[in-house]
């Protein structure tokens, strides 16, 4: 067994394919997919289920994964600790959905960069599914998804709450509605609305919200970060959880206000997910990071009261 094999498997794993893989490593994909084939001959298991669609990690695969982790971490603190800088050390991916954890995870990731200053991190939009999916498969590190007060956690992943809050109107400043200290659900059905695509969870709460009675006037987009801009140019209004508002530049410089909606308690919480049990060090440090972030924000609800979020673990 050598090294670079575990590397590879880690590869394709995150990326999802074979060939992409193969490009991001800089081998053929023949050569790839012979030396993981070696690895599965040696180990005896079949670690990836190779499909036209591409290569997934198998379920035998994901029973050995966090080993294979520990020991590619285990090199790369070797290598650093005999002052190889030139070695790349692994990627971290984390998945977010959509909905403006940029005011959370920006400051985490510049924590964690002041700390690990060779470390790479990428950042990738998914819906919640794929989130779930990429983090039980090894291709995400992290996901950061949006859920509402009852929702079943996945059975198979850990995850820990960093903010609470509730769905508020979202709207450009000067309009009418946003001379109300709330908003009713009669005034949001006469607006025109901007509504989140099926899959994301403002999607869902948009309907439950509207009894199945949507605004005859609607948009639809695909995430958050696209509605807010859509509203501030006055294309309509939306509903968002209130921390994907309060701090957002759009927010900040004057361009949206959010309104709380009359009659509505739901809370909604952003959760990190991640792989049951002792997870990777640099894994860890980012976790951290992003608890640290989230323990010493204060959110200013739209009433103008002040929401403090303490993270915690959910089931």
């Amino acid at each position: 067994m050598r090294i670079e094999q575990l590397e590879y498997l880690a590869a394709v794993t995150q990326h999802g394919s074979l060939r992409r893989a193969s490009e991001r490593l800089h081998i053929s994909q023949p050569a790839l997919s012979e030396a993981l084939t070696k690895l599965e001959r040696e180990l005896g298991v079949t670690l990836l289920d190779r499909r036209r669609s591409g290569a997934r990690i198998s379920r035998q695969g994901q029973d050995l994964l966090q080993n294979m982790v520990d020991v590619l971490e285990a090199v790369d603190r070797l290598r650093q600790a005999a002052g190889d800088q030139g070695t790349a050390t692994r990627l971290l991916r984390i998945g977010t959905v959509n909905a403006a954890t940029s005011t959370l995870l920006v400051p985490a990731l510049r924590l964690f960069q002041d700390r690990h200053p060779g470390a790479t991190v990428e950042v990738l939009d998914a819906q919640q599914p794929e989130i779930h999916q990429g983090v039980v498969e090894g291709s995400l590190d992290l996901g950061l998804v949006n859920v509402l007060a009852g929702d079943d956690a996945p059975a198979d992943l850990a995850g820990t709450a960093l903010v609470h809050g509730r769905p508020v109107v979202v709207l450009p400043v000067g309009h009418p509605l946003a001379a109300q200290p709330a908003v009713t659900i009669d005034q949001l059905r006469e607006e025109r609305f901007v509504a989140m695509r099926a899959g994301y969870l403002m999607h869902r709460f948009a309907h439950r919200l509207f009894e199945g009675r949507m605004p005859r006037r609607c948009h639809t987009t695909d995430g958050a970060e696209m509605g807010k801009l859509m509203v501030a140019e006055g294309l309509g209004i939306t509903v968002l959880p209130d921390y994907s508002v309060v701090g957002d530049p759009l927010e900040r410089t004057g361009l949206l206000v959010c309104r709380p909606i009359a009659g509505d308690e739901t809370a909604v919480t952003l959760v990190l997910r991640h792989r049951e049990g002792q997870l990777p060090g640099r894994v860890r440090d980012l976790r951290a990071a992003l608890v640290e972030v989230a323990r010493g924000r204060r959110t200013p609800e739209p009433t103008g009261t002040v929401m403090e979020v303490v993270p915690s673990q959910t089931a």
